[in-house]
Order: structure tokens, then sequence, then C-alpha cells
């Protein structure tokens, strides 16, 4: 795969962090992931990484990261400013340790600025970007659009960038550097069109009142009878026409005037018949209608089908979830999803991680019992 032979250690965390780390082990890194406890249930991302779990209050787990450092490309941890280096494992220690090192800092508020210390989640990201300020219905409140902007895109996706291209100019350098990925900075970097594109003829009126943000009735989605959704995006005008024709309405309808009326024409019309004889109207046409896709239907929806758009279930370990495949997809060198990777067992693991350190069996069975290596059940020699 294309990151096949890229070593990476990953400090455990929330959605963020591990996101990241899957993408880079999809796409064929080795991830190794340190955990603080053996098993940690709330990572639904790591599969296809290995574990390792340490206390790190020991000294000696200490000096068992810096020396998988040495041997690493790239580091990611997730903690506020000043946490590794108390651990000593700052920037300053491993970077000499490897000047090769890609050191990345996946954090909220980045590693200095008045808020670098504080707490926060993704909706306060999002809120500081001025994304937020964009998104919602005219008359109410921002709505929260669940974590993904600030964790996922601005966080994980762009520290995954970022790393990159990293290590693309670590081939001419020869030096490694530190990646500091503040997901507020990630967000509005996100949304760089959104800030840019403020005097094109599209905005101009308040949030919810324009063209793409719920203001205008050829671009929003619409109830049907059977209490399921359709999208519509019908911008541009010979869409538009299409579109009404499959409405049975008049194409040569002005497409600007009388937004309110005609959404609510819209609304009627939709809920006139259930969204699969919807689809069926729409599904020969360029009108830009398309079914809002429940997540139990995802999966079995024809074109998602045909591209592979999710992880055949039969393949994984856990046949009740929806897993997305990786993407973007490469010829040569495609990425395989973690998830179709087996379940391993967490002593053959620690003992393959530590083995590459010079850490045998044997020690490894005395590094668990001094309580440096944790794991599940006693190893045995």
């Amino acid at each position: 795969m294309a990151l096949k032979g890229l070593k990476i250690v990953e400090f455990v965390g929330l959605a963020p962090g591990p996101f990241c780390g899957m993408l880079l082990a999809d796409f064929g890194a080795t991830v190794t992931r340190i955990d603080m406890s053996p098993r940690n249930p709330l990572d639904v991302l790591q599969g296809g990484k290995r574990s390792l779990a340490l206390d790190l209050k020991k000294p000696k787990a200490i000096e068992v990261v810096r020396s998988l450092c040495r041997k690493s490309d790239v580091l990611i941890e997730p903690f506020r400013p000043g946490v590794m280096e108390k651990l000593g494992l700052g920037p300053s220690i491993l970077l000499q340790d490897n000047p090769g090192l890609i050191y990345a800092r996946l954090t909220g508020f980045g590693q200095s600025g008045s808020h670098a210390a504080r707490a926060g989640h993704d909706i306060n990201y999002v809120a500081l970007s001025g994304v937020l300020s964009l998104l919602g219905r005219q008359g109410n409140k921002p709505p929260f659009p669940i974590n993904l902007l600030a964790d996922f895109a601005g966080g994980g996706m762009m520290c995954a960038f970022g790393i990159l291209a990293a290590l693309l100019e670590r081939h001419r350098s020869g030096r490694g550097q530190i990646v500091d990925n503040a997901m507020v900075e990630g967000a509005a970097y996100i949304g760089s069109w959104l800030f840019r594109s403020r005097n094109l003829p599209i905005w101009g009126k308040p949030r919810g009142e324009n063209m793409i943000d719920g203001g205008a009735h050829f671009y929003d989605t619409y109830e049907t009878r059977d209490g399921k959704f359709v999208s519509v995006g019908a911008i541009e005008n010979r869409f538009y026409r299409q579109l009404l024709e499959g409405l049975g309405l008049d194409p040569e309808l002005p497409q600007f005037e009388n937004d309110e009326e005609r959404k609510q024409l819209f609304e009627k019309l939709f809920r006139s018949k259930t969204r699969d004889q919807w689809m069926a109207i729409f599904e020969t046409t360029d009108a830009c209608v398309f079914p809002v896709l429940e997540m139990d239907e995802v999966e079995s929806y024809t074109h998602n089908r045909e591209r592979q758009v999710f992880v055949d279930r039969n393949q994984t370990d856990d046949d009740s979830t929806v897993v997305p495949t990786p993407a973007p997809k490469l010829s040569r060198t495609p990425a395989t999803s973690g998830a179709l990777a087996k379940s391993r067992d967490e002593l053959e693991m620690t003992v393959e991680i530590l083995g590459e350190i010079g850490i045998d069996r044997s020690e490894v069975v005395r590094l668990h019992e001094q309580g440096i290596v944790l794991l599940s059940t006693a190893p045995k020699l």
C-alpha cells in the first residue's frame, strides 16, 4: 500500500487522534497505539493498529516509548500542551533522539495562545472558527452539526495531511519537525471557501436566507409521504427546469422569484409521493434530486454497492457495524480498511512491538510483573 514501511506511534485519545491514525493505517502505515490500560472499548477506530499498554508513570515505560520513537517516523499525541513534556516525551527530547521524527500535536486550540491550556470540544472549536455562525435556518440558533467539522475534518484529517506534508519535506531535508494541528484553525481552513466567497452574489443575506444555506427552495431537503426525505440541489437553471418537470410544474417558471411560496409548494408536492416513488421519477434526470439515506440503507443503495463505498460486513469481525471503505481510491496501491483486520492477541502484539526494540518475551513477562507493561491476563514464559 502507499504508506507501507512508515512506522507511527499514536498515543491513545478521543476521536480526532484515532481517526488520524486510522487514515494512515488504512493506507499502509504500521500504527502502534500507546494505551494507558489494556483493551480500550471506546476506540472504535483501532482496527488494523497494534496496541501496547504501558504505565507511563514509571520511568521504564518512558524509556520504552523513547526506544520506539527512535525507530519510528511519526508520533501523534492528543494531549493539552505540556503533558508530553511532563512525561519526558516532549519534542525537544524525542527529536534529539530521532532528528527525522515527525512530531504531530493534535489539540483543540494549539500549542500557544490564551486558550491553549483550556478544555474544549468540537462545538467550541467550530464556534471559534467562525464556521458555526454560518450554519442554521433563518431565525434559529446555529445548530450543532455532529462532531465532524473540528474533530474529524479540521482535526484528524488535517493532521494526517500535515504529517504527510512533513514526511515529503523530510525527503529533501532529512529532518523531522513538529506538526501543530489546532482544531480551531483546521475547521477555519476547511471553511476557506466560505470565508473567501463572502462577496459572491450567493451570499449577502443573514444566515439561512442565502442560496446554499437553506434560503433557496431549489437547494433544500423535503419530506416525502412516507416520512423519509429527499435532497434537492438544482442550482443551475438547466437542472432546475428538469426539477420542475419532474414535479409536474411548468419548466419555464422563474427560478429566483417567490422563494417562500415556491418552497411551500415544493413541500406540498413532495409529500404527495413516497421517497422511492420520487426517486423513480428523477432516477434518469439531471434534476439533482437524491434520497437522504438512513444508516441502514447506505450499503444496499445501488451506486454505493457498485462503488464499494462500504466494507463487506461478512469479512469483518463485527458484522453489525457499517464501515466506510477508505477514500480516495488509488489505482495501483489501494488502501484496505482496518475493519477487515482480524483481532490479535494482546500478548502477541506486545511481544512483537517490544521485540522490535530488543525486548524478548521473558523480559515482557518481567515488565508486566513490575506493572510497566499492562495486560488483561498475566503472561507465561
